[in-house]
């Protein structure tokens, strides 16, 4: 009864704290702002071991930081991430949240790191995200179905990976966000890689003039550069 109560969510944090972390993280382009997020949701954590939603941010955060910090960090970063994502799981394992950025953590540690840090992770990545897919297979706009395409694009198919399968979970993504950045950058690399270039440039331009949502702006204006560029690349292959 003791660990069962330990694992009970506990309450969230205070409303003026919540806030106040959540503006700092939506200032993300700032990485002193992303810090300082992540620095609150660790303080509240450690404050109360049952905070799920401190939990859960704190791995989302991470996986930011990870992403956008020096070199030298970023390891450190993706492994406390999947660390908070754990915690989160370990609270409330019923939800989505603290799977799915678990599942994202790893991924980013797995293709930061190289092939053999990816074939150890493949398996846990692939199974958190198919749990976030059988709790709720809209979270985050297709989120999981979108991992998962990257996952089998990513993974060698001797090792369970390939192409068809990236596909189809991909396009799935697409049935919770038509225009969605990440998922038409996605499915425009998986083309350029099997050789379908005016389909790929075709994603590309999709990229490009999708709007900005409002809760990602960040992260669509790196996928939008990223797409200028690759479309550069490609526009001298036919």
């Amino acid at each position: 009864m003791y660990i069962c109560a330990l694992l009970l969510p506990g309450p969230a944090a205070p409303p003026v704290f919540a806030q106040s972390a959540d503006a700092l993280y939506a200032d993300r382009d700032n990485l002193a702002s992303a810090r300082r997020a992540a620095d609150l949701w660790s303080a509240a954590l450690a404050s109360n071991p049952r905070d799920f939603e401190s939990a859960w941010k704190l791995s989302r955060a991470d996986y930011w930081l990870g992403g956008h910090a020096p070199e030298s960090e970023e390891r450190g970063f993706y492994e406390k991430g999947i660390e908070a994502g754990r915690r989160a799981i370990a609270i409330d394992m019923g939800k989505p949240e603290g799977h799915f950025w678990v599942g994202a953590n790893m991924g980013a540690l797995a293709e930061s790191a190289g092939l053999g840090a990816g074939l150890k992770y493949r398996k846990p990545i692939k199974t958190e995200l198919e749990t976030v897919l059988r709790l709720d297979p809209g979270f985050l706009q297709g989120s999981a179905d979108r991992a998962l395409g990257r996952w089998y694009f990513k993974v060698p198919r001797l090792f369970g990976g390939g192409h068809k399968q990236a596909e189809e979970h991909l396009k799935a993504a697409l049935k919770y966000k038509n225009d969605s950045t990440v998922t038409h950058y996605f499915l425009a690399e998986l083309y350029a890689d099997d050789g379908r270039i005016a389909e790929a440039r075709a994603e590309l331009q999709k990229v490009l003039d999708a709007p900005l949502d409002p809760e990602w702006t960040p992260e669509d204006q790196e996928w939008k550069t990223k797409a200028r560029q690759l479309l550069t690349t490609l526009k001298s292959q036919r």
